[in-house]
């Protein structure tokens, strides 16, 4: 009689685990091609098991074709074309989920995360029973490929109140995170165009352009952002920047800067740049910086953003803003696309902008993020290791720079970082190249920093250098 042991099945269906383990008799040959097996009564009898578990079980083998029945005499095994070989004392290893096998770290200033206890649940949760009640059986319907227009519409009006960018509504697109639509703007543009990104840059934009089969350039940076002379000596026609906030440089780019990129553009037809504002919201002194997108009189500019950074990473909802040339090439194009975002989360965040809660929502994180700077901040200028730092690029975004003093390579930085339960990067790993102008250079995310270990993660990092003072 069949046995098996059901403490090992977990959270597995108790139908489901037996068919598993019927079959892997069955492949390895366990079970025997036209082997009578056990009836269902008797089996569920010997198993201590219910007979419609076992009927299930029997079921499923016999749709995949495992085992067949005969009229009034019962379920024999199916005579099959490959058996796999019985290994004796191999036990099946549960696949793990990545976050479950990630280093704890004490102090993880690579990634920048949304504290979870400043997210505006009960305002959310009830925005969406709003939702709920107000549209009901509408938000089953589709929304338009470019995203529903309510959000459009609430998308337009931020970026006019906030931003100065006067924007029709007809001229968003709304898509499930930035790298979506960076695909989506490489089949608008075309994969025959040549892209052009920051170097050092966010390592992202060139992997997604690589990955959709385009020629991707590497631009160096100075100190007010892409060199305009390496863009002219260059065979780039489309342009990646982030001109409001560089990362992880931290560079705003000034005004001349600005205009002579658009210059640029302006000079050959097919030209375009991609202005990506994903942080612009939290700024933390003066107003924010004027987007390329609203100085640009002759449509060169495509406008994209996400609210990744000041909601969080798991809502998925980004934008770009089209000029009007390339919308109607998107309409005549690629309008067939579904949008990627659910109607419900859309419907959820035009309410949330549109009733002022994104305003009060930011203003709030803007002085999260800015107290918890300055303690970190203040934390560094007390420890040890003030003498060998300069603090770089603080007042706006979720990162800093801390440029040190030290004969340790970047690499021997972060391992030493890593045995004292820190991650971090270095600069130096956002270049494609060999650059030394930016070694020994740390880049601090600090966002999801636990403000109750900033003392002691200091005092760790100071530990990294202690063999050299």
């Amino acid at each position: 009689m069949l046995t098996y042991n059901f403490e090992e099945r977990k959270n597995c269906p108790l139908y489901e685990f037996l068919y598993q383990k019927m079959k892997e008799d069955i492949l390895q040959g366990n079970l025997k091609a036209n082997e009578r097996l056990p009836s269902k009564r008797s089996l569920a009898r010997h198993l201590e098991i219910s007979v419609i578990t076992v009927e299930n079980a029997y079921a499923q083998l016999m749709m995949e074709g495992y085992i067949y029945s005969k009229e009034k005499s019962g379920y024999y095994v199916s005579e099959l074309a490959l058996q796999l070989p019985a290994e004796p004392g191999k036990k099946d290893v549960p696949l793990q989920e990545e976050e479950t096998i990630s280093t704890e770290y004490f102090l993880d200033l690579k990634n920048n995360s949304v504290p979870t206890e400043n997210f505006p649940f009960t305002v959310w949760s009830r925005l969406m029973r709003r939702v709920l009640a107000d549209r009901e059986i509408r938000l089953l319907e589709r929304v338009p490929p470019q995203g529903a227009l309510e959000l459009r519409k609430a998308i337009s009006d931020h970026l006019y109140q906030f931003r100065g960018m006067n924007v029709e509504p007809g001229r968003i697109i709304v898509g499930a995170g930035t790298e979506y639509l960076y695909g989506l703007l490489i089949q608008l543009l075309g994969r025959e165009e040549i892209y052009g990104v920051e170097n050092p840059g966010y390592r992202k934009i060139s992997q997604v352009y690589r990955c959709q089969g385009v020629t991707c350039e590497y631009i160096p940076m100075d100190f007010q952002g892409l060199s305009v002379k390496a863009l002219r000596d260059s065979k780039v026609t489309v342009l990646h920047i982030s001109p409001g906030h560089h990362f992880p440089t931290g560079i705003v780019m000034p005004i001349k800067r600005r205009q002579e990129l658009l210059c640029w553009a302006k000079e050959r037809g097919g030209r375009y740049i991609i202005e990506d504002d994903y942080d612009s919201e939290l700024r933390f002194q003066g107003r924010p910086i004027q987007t390329l997108q609203s100085i640009d009189d002759e449509e060169k500019v495509i406008y994209i953003n996400t609210f990744s950074k000041t909601m969080t990473p798991s809502i998925r909802i980004s934008y770009i803003v089209l000029p009007r040339h390339l919308m109607e090439r998107y309409q005549a194009k690629l309008s067939f696309y579904a949008c990627t975002v659910p109607s419900f989360e859309q419907y959820t965040l035009a309410r949330f902008i549109r009733e002022g809660y994104f305003e009060q929502h930011i203003n709030r994180m803007r002085n999260y993020y800015r107290t918890l700077r300055d303690e970190m901040v203040q934390a560094i200028e007390d420890s040890r290791l003030r003498g060998r730092m300069l603090i770089q690029e603080q007042n706006s975004g979720l990162h800093f720079l801390l440029q040190v003093k030290t004969r340790k390579s970047d690499d021997e930085i972060r391992l030493c970082a890593q045995r004292q339960g820190i991650r971090l990067d270095c600069l130096s790993q956002y270049y494609e190249g060999t650059g030394r102008e930016y070694e020994h250079c740390l880049v601090i995310n600090y966002s999801g920093v636990d403000r109750k270990r900033i003392q002691e993660g200091i005092r760790r990092l100071e530990r990294i250098f202690q063999d050299e003072e």
